[in-house]
């Protein structure tokens, strides 16, 4: 499985709720990603919709000149999307487990803003598959207003107690700016579990999720 280099991803999948959350911290650092994700020359990669703060940070992202696809559930598209077509680019898949694969191939990084449980669950999913070495793709937290703590407090807890191994903490990259939370993620190197790496997941015809082309070569919609 050949690795993806921290330093030279192009797209980066973010991911959050469909609301806006209580706090104006919440919003304010999903305004600051955008532009920062832009100014980094990276191309995004979110859950599709027009709602919420997964609207807001597609619309900073977009506005600023980077790419944007969004990929949403057949099924979720009459609650979270706008009449008409979108200004974004959009993959419409059959299910939420589609829409998980379809993130992991078409991006090189994840960062999970404040969510809700389909957020915890693309969260969980990534991580474990990360430390089953099935990808080598980076998970940063945007832990605004200490909104991840309780999580890496629980993952802190299920290691003392000897049900996870030490280096699945290593898995969650978190900073409460947008800024050193992607300066940590282009400068970390993924350390993968020594027990699962001769674990093989390619396919039968000896391809992997992770070998899959990351560029995004998508047509706008004006």
């Amino acid at each position: 499985m050949a690795a993806s280099s921290s330093k030279q991803f192009k797209n980066i999948c973010v991911l959050s709720g469909f609301h806006y959350g209580k706090y104006k911290e919440f919003v304010q650092a999903v305004l600051d990603l955008g532009p920062v994700i832009a100014e980094r020359k990276l191309h995004l990669v979110y859950e599709g919709g027009e709602r919420g703060l997964s609207r807001l940070v597609s619309e900073a992202v977009f506005t600023k000149g980077s790419q944007v696809l969004g990929i949403i559930p057949k099924a979720m598209k009459p609650l979270v999307c706008m009449s008409g077509p979108p200004i974004r680019e959009e993959l419409v898949v059959s299910s939420m487990q589609e829409r998980i694969s379809e993130m992991l191939n078409h991006a090189n990084a994840f960062i999970f803003l404040l969510g809700d449980l389909t957020t915890f669950e693309a969260l969980i999913t990534f991580a474990s598959w990360a430390h089953l070495n099935i990808h080598k793709k980076l998970i940063g937290l945007l832990n605004v207003n200490n909104f991840y703590d309780g999580l890496l407090t629980f993952i802190n807890h299920a290691i003392k107690n000897h049900f996870v191994p030490y280096s699945v903490k290593k898995l969650f990259i978190s900073a409460s700016t947008a800024n050193e939370l992607l300066d940590l993620l282009q400068a970390y190197t993924p350390e993968p579990y020594p027990k699962t790496l001769a674990m093989d997941w390619s396919t039968n015809d000896g391809s992997s999720s992770s070998n899959k082309k990351c560029d995004l070569y998508l047509t706008l919609r004006l």
